[in-house]
């Protein structure tokens, strides 16, 4: 009798959701709702990496790819700062939230893509001769501009 007790409030605390983790909300759309999503996931994310920092990330993460020789503190900011706001969007919009490894979502592999561009662009055909610049750069904010798709239209 007891155990029966026992299971019928494990069920009910089950589906009232102790126990287990939030699953994702929906992705921000306002600029201060991705921040405050991609602040919450980074802060916990750093929490998980706490004392690893330093690590390559391809150790301290799951399915690196393109920045497997980047300190994972590094990673985070990255992320953050060179794909979140460079694009506008949150890290939902290309990864699984508390699942990052997975690749179910097709911008994950088009920023990998679009990186790969970025990095023959700048190795194989910066060096233009007349500008002053010693060391001419792209990146993702060159045509994204903060905006999700390329900006083709002047």
């Amino acid at each position: 009798m007891r155990a029966i007790r026992m299971l019928g409030m494990t069920v009910l605390l089950l589906a009232a959701g102790f126990g287990q983790e939030k699953g994702p909300a929906a992705e921000p759309t306002t600029p201060e709702a991705i921040r405050q999503y991609d602040d919450e996931q980074l802060a916990f994310l750093a929490k998980q990496i706490a004392g690893k920092e330093k690590q390559s990330s391809a150790v301290v993460f799951q399915n690196i790819q393109i920045l497997a020789g980047v300190p994972a503190g590094n990673l985070l900011k990255i992320m953050e700062i060179g794909f979140s706001r460079s694009l506008g969007v949150s890290c939902a919009h290309c990864h699984v939230a508390a699942q990052w490894d997975k690749d179910d979502k097709p911008p994950k592999q088009i920023a990998r893509d679009m990186w790969k561009l970025m990095q023959t662009v700048n190795a194989d055909l910066a060096n233009i001769e007349g500008i002053k610049d010693r060391n001419p750069r792209v990146n993702c904010t060159s045509c994204h501009h903060g905006q999700v798709k390329p900006v083709l239209d002047m």
